[in-house]
């Protein structure tokens, strides 16, 4: 009975199912006989149909959505002085990235007012708006009206191009779409709020705010916010120099979207519509303008090592973010700047107008060619302007904002067009300047470690960006005679070894021929001298005979190790024939403080990325024990020295001693004044065209050189100790005080004997006194390598005073040759100024 009643279920069951099953075919039938239905159906295969190919056509190679969680901003580098303090960034769109809580919620309410006002509440697009704008764009010709929502706006500017055409904005839906499946709404307004144009090259609201009213998004008035608001429809539109009106306009349009959908009270709003716009002028840089040519070398250097753009990397300089600490001294490049200019300025007093800095077409558009040359200057006073036109013996002149005025006087050279340096003297007129036309460069170095602290290429790189500090090879004339001579004593000469001052001819090779050297003004030789002696007095022909006898190819072997230049093994080369750079001299002169050490002349001390990673690091220098977490009770740890030993430390320090005395009794006595442990060297190459003074203390190492761009004659009275050893000492006089006096410290080993100054003969009973010029001094020699033969007290007094009335002869005939030789020239020399003269120029 159960069984039959089971089976008898089932058939009841299967009969059901049949019955309902035809009935439903049955119906389908029975519609499929309507017109209407077989329409509807036809109607909904296409939409669908319809729909897949529209995807397939606009969806296909649509960018990844879910790349905007990583997604990071083109943001600017920004450059650090030694102290942490920002100097400069290098940006091509201004932008400050923030994060979502940190934009006040008017700001943000204020842009879905102008914006979006139902973004919240939409997946990613606005249905009604795009039926709006589709019945607009039948109904009439021209540009597309769009009804983009913030996320498609966002997919717009990260994903998609600025083409104006149906397919972006199908794909724009699209992608917004997907956004909206993989970022909340918060994050889709902060990569909006961060990346939008606001003009006046601000990409993102606080960049914005800092460019139009000089102030952060959280110092924001109410109607300063609206305004922001009014800007992503076209900031050319709403230019408060061009289109107030209209700005204010739009911008009381939002404070009533804001009004309307309560966010802000009646008395708020009335209280910001009665504001004017408010807006700044074009605001300036952020920072104080500071070491031009020393922010132009670290661009350059970090292009060379991360790119210029995004598609270089993602540290690239332009858009990576990057925070750089520089070992830029902002008060030291002051100095810099300051001391090559005022030396530029005196070789160039009375010489006459040098000619205009540059020249532009002269019509009515000349304010905007002037500007757009970029030409400036932060001298003094003095301003940029475009001659206009030539009045009588005037001339009327034009500044980048429009405005005019007049000199009273002009030369005859000066044509309309011409760009020149003018300073105010009193309602509209100027009076014209003179750029000068020899430029040279400045480079100050730390000689523990290589940094460089300053770096000035020229009179100002907004008028010239050729940076002759780094860039310009010149030669280097008697700077060069430090390196030959620290050759020598490898070689086994003493500062007391003996070398004859006398005329030296050498046959160099077949095509060189027979090569005869001289002194300065064909000066005779003075006999043989100590080496001491002709460093000090810079006398090319003991140069030329140290050289010589220590092998040219060991001489260019130590100019090579000491990063100076790579020449051929002529004796021309050891009295500075070969070009070099103020950065590479200045570098090698700080490896002789560092006792011989290898350094290498940094400008970026480390380099970090947006989120605070450290990617480069100059100092590589290993110190262990550096990070322990507590301390042992040992002394601190110390990093290990960096760098190679390129020179031998006793070698390095007779070279420093000896090139004291060039301060102290040589070419570079105006530098006594400083009344400080010194060294250095001048230099004045072939010409002369080129002057040159390097040196410094234990702390500070700073080279100077002074030349035309197209080298040419500076006159036969610019010598490295009167035009380069004068910009040192400004320089010096402002940058060393509060300095110690710190001396230079001799390396283990050497010894210190008492000698003859001018013969180089070991003394006993006569000691050394203050007189830089006594006749005794203390030498510096290496181990087993002082003067054997000496010399005895009465007997040195004696030959003293013997060699008193030899040099007042000897003086006085060199005077009566100097006075017949150049009576051209100008009055007869003091001893100062006959020492200068003497030196060694090649």
């Amino acid at each position: 009975m159960v069984n039959d009643a089971s089976d008898t279920a089932g058939e009841s069951l299967a009969y059901k199912l049949e019955r309902s099953t035809g009935s439903f075919f049955e119906r389908i039938e029975r519609f499929w006989q309507k017109k209407w239905f077989r329409l509807l159906v036809a109607f909904l295969a296409l939409c669908v149909l319809g729909w897949l190919l529209i995807w397939l056509i606009f969806a296909r190679d649509l960018p990844d959505a879910t790349a905007l969680q990583s997604y990071e901003p083109p943001l600017p580098t920004m450059v650090r002085a030694y102290d942490g303090e920002p100097v400069h960034s290098y940006a091509r769109e201004r932008r400050v990235q923030l994060e979502y809580s940190e934009y006040p919620a008017l700001l943000v309410r204020a842009y879905l007012a102008a914006e979006d006002r139902t973004f919240f509440e939409h997946g990613g697009l606005d249905y009604p708006g795009i039926a709006t704008a589709i019945v607009t764009n039948i109904t009439r010709s021209g540009r597309p009206v769009g009804a983009s929502t913030i996320t498609q706006q966002v997919a717009k500017n990260l994903l998609l191009s600025s083409e104006v055409s149906y397919r972006r904005k199908v794909r724009e839906a699209i992608l917004a779409y997907r956004i909206e499946d993989v970022l909340t709404k918060e994050e889709i307004l902060e990569l909006y709020l961060n990346q939008i144009f606001l003009g006046r090259n601000a990409y993102g609201v606080q960049a914005a705010a800092q460019a139009y009213f000089g102030k952060d998004v959280d110092a924001l008035a109410l109607h300063e916010i609206a305004y922001l608001a009014i800007l992503p429809k076209g900031p050319s539109n709403y230019r408060p120099e061009v289109h107030e009106q209209r700005a204010i306009n739009r911008r009381n349009w939002v404070l009533g979207e804001m009004h309307e959908n309560g966010w802000i009270t009646d008395a708020q709003h009335q209280e910001a519509i009665a504001q004017p716009l408010g807006a700044i002028s074009r605001s300036g840089p952020r920072f104080e303008r500071v070491g031009g040519y020393f922010i132009e070398e670290v661009r350059r250097q970090l292009i060379e090592k991360f790119g210029e753009n995004e598609k270089a990397g993602p540290y690239s300089v332009y858009s990576g973010g990057l925070w750089v600490r520089t070992s830029l001294n902002p008060e030291l490049q002051e100095y810099a700047k300051d001391a090559l200019r005022g030396g530029l300025l005196r070789y160039s007093r009375g010489k006459g107008w040098s000619g205009p800095i540059n020249k532009i077409e002269m019509d009515e558009q000349w304010a905007q060619r002037l500007a757009s040359t970029f030409i400036n200057t932060d001298y003094a006073n003095w301003r940029i302007a475009v001659a206009i036109r030539r009045t009588g013996g005037g001339a009327e002149i034009g500044f980048t904002d429009g405005t005019t005025g007049r000199i009273n006087s002009v030369p005859g050279a000066l044509k309309a067009g011409d760009i020149i340096a003018v300073s105010p003297q009193g309602g509209s007129r100027y009076r014209l300047e003179n750029v000068p036309e020899v430029s040279g460069g400045i480079v100050v170095q730390n000689p523990r470690n290589g940094r460089i602290w300053a770096m000035q290429g020229g009179f100002d790189d907004r008028m010239s960006s050729f940076n002759r500090a780094t860039q310009a090879e010149r030669q280097p004339g008697s700077t060069i005679k430090p390196f030959v001579y620290a050759t020598a004593l490898d070689q086994g000469m003493t500062p007391a070894t003996l070398i004859a001052d006398s005329p030296f001819c050498v046959y160099q090779s077949a095509s060189l021929g027979r090569k005869c050297f001289r002194n300065f003004g064909n000066s005779r030789g003075a006999g043989e001298q100590t080496l001491r002696w002709g460093v000090e007095q810079s006398r090319n022909l003991m140069t030329v005979r140290a050289a010589n006898d220590a092998g040219m190819e060991n001489v260019v072997k130590t100019i090579k190790t000491m990063g100076i230049g790579d020449y051929q093994p002529y004796l021309a080369f050891a009295l500075g024939a070969g070009d070099t750079t103020v950065m590479k001299l200045t570098n090698a002169y700080s490896m002789l403080a560092n006792h011989g050490r290898e350094l290498q002349p940094t400008v970026i001390d480390f380099v970090q990325n947006r989120q605070g990673e450290v990617i480069f690091r100059a100092d590589k220098r290993i110190c262990e024990d550096c990070n322990m977490s507590d301390w042992d009770g040992e002394p601190m740890p110390r990093p290990r020295p960096a760098g190679k030993q390129l020179m031998d430390p006793m070698t390095a320090y007779q070279m420093i001693d000896i090139l004291q005395g060039v301060i102290t009794r040589g070419t570079a006595q105006n530098l006594k004044s400083l009344d400080r442990p010194l060294f250095g060297k001048t230099g004045t190459s072939s010409g002369p065209t080129n002057v040159w003074f390097v040196g410094g203390s234990p702390d500070m190492v700073a080279g100077v050189y002074l030349g035309y761009d197209q080298p040419r004659n500076m006159g036969g009275y610019a010598q490295g100790g009167t035009l380069a050893a004068p910009v040192f000492r400004r320089f010096a006089e402002r940058a060393m005080v509060g300095m110690p006096k710190t001396p230079f410290v001799a390396p283990k080993g050497v010894r210190m004997v008492r000698v003859d100054r001018r013969t180089g003969k070991r003394v006993f009973g006569g000691w050394p006194t203050d007189d830089p010029k006594s006749a005794v001094i203390w030498d510096v020699f290496k181990p087993e390598t002082e003067p054997r033969r000496s010399i005895r007290k009465d007997e040195l007094l004696a030959r003293l005073e013997a060699r008193k009335a030899q040099l007042l002869a000897e003086r006085a005939a060199a005077r009566a040759r100097a006075q017949e030789a150049n009576r051209n020239r100008g009055p007869a020399q003091n001893d100062d100024e006959f020492l200068q003269a003497e030196g060694g120029i090649y």
